[in-house]
């Protein structure tokens, strides 16, 4: 696997030596500060550039950048599937190599590149050839802090998770596993899983990230309800798939209760032990 440096030299020498590439900066994980270092974070590069259209008419060039395993366009992909896309902006390349090693490269010319830089602090400069990027302070991941919630998101939260849970608890009586599964990892999982980044956040004061898709939870959560979160997840054997359900159900309650005693916020009880009954009855098929 080549190291950092081989890798950060071989991203800035392209740059040099391509007058079209006029500067390069970096985002991501590897400029965050709070992010312990480990061989399989990516590179996230953006090289702002005169032009897009000649990148892109001979893609080839990107071999430059080693042996590659596999290579995903996001943006090809989006304007397949119906969306909108200004490739004379902006393009990326999201690249595998065969050593393990990853470089998401995006190309943008000089007004997409300074918008999207400026609106990320985790940005950092790597090469400016005309002095087009204003320096940063230090790259911090304030960004990406817990945000306190107001009274009203913190209502909704809570009805979303409860009112969702009927629907999977149909699906499960209904023998519908692919819909039961989809509405408990998804818009059940959704908000279980912003109770407990708000349940983080009063906890530290909201100072910090508790990484995309709750990826640090097992860092900032208790022993005790970090097992738990654990098992909210399930296979497709139904008996477990309701232990995971009532898992999720007994986490949110005790998250949710710190946030709302925390913040001061009023929990609907009512909400919680109205569905309670609901899924109880539907599990045990007493529904009259």
């Amino acid at each position: 696997m080549r190291s950092e440096k081989e890798i950060m030299d071989l991203i800035l020498n392209i740059a040099r030596e391509d007058e079209r590439i006029r500067a390069v900066y970096m985002g991501g994980s590897r400029t965050n500060p709070n992010v312990e270092k480990d061989i399989y974070q990516d590179y996230d590069i953006v090289y702002v550039v005169t032009e897009t259209k000649s990148f892109l008419e001979d893609k080839n060039w990107i071999s430059m950048f080693g042996d590659i395993a596999i290579v995903q366009e996001p943006d090809l992909i989006d304007v397949a599937f119906g969306k909108k896309g200004d490739f004379s902006r902006s393009y990326t390349w999201l690249m595998l190599f065969k050593d393990g090693n990853r470089i998401d490269l995006g190309i943008k010319i000089k007004e997409e590149a300074l918008q999207q830089y400026n609106n990320d602090k985790l940005n950092l400069k790597l090469l400016d050839k005309d002095n087009i990027i204003l320096n940063l302070s230090k790259p911090t991941d304030i960004d990406y802090w817990i945000k306190k919630p107001t009274e009203a998101e913190f209502k909704g939260c809570c009805n979303e998770f409860w009112w969702c849970l009927n629907n999977v608890a149909k699906g499960i009586a209904r023998d519908e596993l692919p819909y039961a599964m989809w509405m408990f990892n998804v818009p059940v999982r959704d908000m279980l899983v912003k109770m407990i980044e708000w349940h983080i956040g009063v906890n530290t004061k909201f100072s910090l990230s508790a990484g995309k898709m709750g990826k640090y939870f097992k860092k900032y959560l208790s022993d005790d309800l970090y097992e738990m979160y654990a098992k909210t997840y399930s296979n497709s054997d139904y008996d477990n798939f309701w232990i995971s359900v009532f898992k999720a159900c007994e986490l949110f309650r005790i998250v949710a209760d710190n946030v709302s005693s925390k913040l001061g916020y009023k929990y609907n009880q009512m909400e919680d032990k109205n569905m309670t009954d609901y899924l109880i009855k539907v599990k045990n098929n007493t529904l009259e």
